[in-house]
């Protein structure tokens, strides 16, 4: 084991008020790709950016193309919980974790078993009608194969996921900063800390030990009391917790 890894690791066992907050970095050991890393496979199939497809104007404006790249691009319905999300549940359990705080949107998080999970950017496994707010599940969203309407009212329906040009939820937002301004340690993983407001919420943290777990440098290195660039799963998989 790395010097590093073995810093990481005294650092778990010597605190019980951690808190992770996580990116795209964390879901790409499952199968689930970050779209900012491969622009040219995007450019050869669309016609726009991600981050122009995946906007609240765009998604008002022209609805079968933001499906057909949510459908090809966003569901990944057969993804599992790898090393990373096991691991930080298990962190919970033992009363060492205190919150996930995750950027990412496919609920890995919470199928591995994590309980106080904060979803700063929403769920793909959440959909709701626009005009009468009935709750409809991700196979639901799957199964319509394009513009997925509302069975009761034939209204649209949205995936409760928070777009470009939209705002972050209040309360969570609130409720991730509590957690961040009241940790001890707080482990940044999987996160190149590019998109705001959620990158923004480090600024909160002034706890003991900032960790950053990248493969990639992000703004943050210079500050963080510990640095790993490797891939987060392998981490938590090499790490004696």
């Amino acid at each position: 084991m790395s010097k590093e890894l073995e810093q990481f690791a005294e650092i778990i066992k010597e605190h019980n008020n951690i808190v992770f907050f996580g990116g795209a970095g964390v879901s790409t050991e499952s199968g689930i790709p970050d779209f900012r890393s491969v622009d040219g496979l995007y450019n050869t199939q669309y016609d726009y950016p991600p981050e122009t497809i995946l906007s609240h104007s765009f998604y008002m404006r022209n609805r079968k193309e933001f499906y057909r790249f949510y459908h090809n691009k966003m569901l990944y319905p057969s993804a599992k919980p790898n090393d990373a999300h096991i691991a930080l549940a298990k962190l919970e359990q033992q009363g060492k974790l205190n919150a996930v705080i995750t950027q990412n949107i496919d609920g890995l998080h919470q199928m591995a078993g994590s309980k106080k999970v904060y979803e700063l950017h929403g769920s793909v496994l959440r959909n709701y009608c626009e005009k009468c707010h009935a709750f409809y599940n991700v196979d639901y969203v799957i199964a319509s194969g394009g513009i997925p309407t509302c069975e009761k009212c034939g209204g649209y329906v949205k995936p409760d996921v928070v777009l470009y040009e939209e705002s972050l939820n209040q309360k969570i937002l609130s409720e991730s900063i509590y957690h961040i301004q009241n940790a001890d340690v707080l482990i940044v993983g999987g996160t190149s800390l590019a998109v705001y407001p959620a990158a923004g919420l480090i600024d909160y943290f002034s706890g003991d030990k900032l960790v950053v777990i990248n493969m990639s440098p992000t703004s943050r290195d210079a500050h963080a009391d510990l640095v790993i660039a490797q891939p987060i799963g392998e981490v938590f998989r090499t790490i004696d917790m």
